[in-house]
């Protein structure tokens, strides 16, 4: 008899990385808050930090424990997403981002979102997720709370400004790639599907 922690199937959607994941979501709101709120931008860094240490461990456990799940495969990256935009859409309203880096990475998540549209009509429901397009969101994941920290007085706020656009451009080119790269898969499945 199997580990009873062990999901083999994805039917079940009680387990410890969906639980963090679902954590992650919450924080995001409050995270938002905290930056055009109060703007008591330590403990909204705090938040970030937790979320990515939440973020490593829940995909941790899940390989870890063989809990996998659909709801988690859409959890996961969908707070990726949101915290992504929760801190473009902050950052922006406190001056801290021009309007361009937020409508190029908005724009590029609308033009995947048409692109997931248009695939439905084949009974096809996603893509395979591209390394490409992790690691563009890593590094948005990393540039954003650096350029929060960027606000602090200091050759740590100096540091971390540098750094923290440094990562936002890599991100926002390795994001516009990878969604070449999907554009691409998208071509080679139709040819596949019109020449059956």
């Amino acid at each position: 008899m199997g580990n009873p922690m062990q999901l083999d199937s994805k039917n079940s959607n009680w387990t410890i990385p969906n639980a963090l994941s679902a954590m992650r979501l919450f924080g995001v709101p409050i995270f938002f808050w905290l930056i055009v709120g109060p703007e008591n931008d330590g403990l909204a860094l705090l938040i970030l930090i937790v979320s990515s240490f939440t973020d490593w461990l829940d995909g941790y456990l899940a390989r870890r424990l063989n809990q996998f799940s659909r709801l988690g495969e859409l959890l996961d990256p969908l707070a990726d997403r949101l915290y992504v935009v929760a801190a473009l859409v902050a950052l922006f309203i406190r001056d801290l981002l021009p309007a361009w880096v937020v409508v190029a990475l908005i724009l590029r998540d609308c033009v995947m979102t048409m692109l997931l549209i248009y695939l439905k009509r084949y009974g096809i429901t996603g893509l395979p997720v591209h390394f490409v397009g992790k690691a563009a969101t890593m590094n948005l994941l990393y540039a954003l709370p650096l350029i929060l920290l960027g606000t602090f007085s200091g050759t740590v706020g100096q540091v971390a400004h540098v750094f923290g656009w440094a990562f936002l451009l890599w991100g926002i080119a390795m994001y516009w790639y990878a969604g070449f790269l999907y554009f691409r898969q998208v071509f080679v499945m139709r040819r596949s599907i019109n020449a059956s």
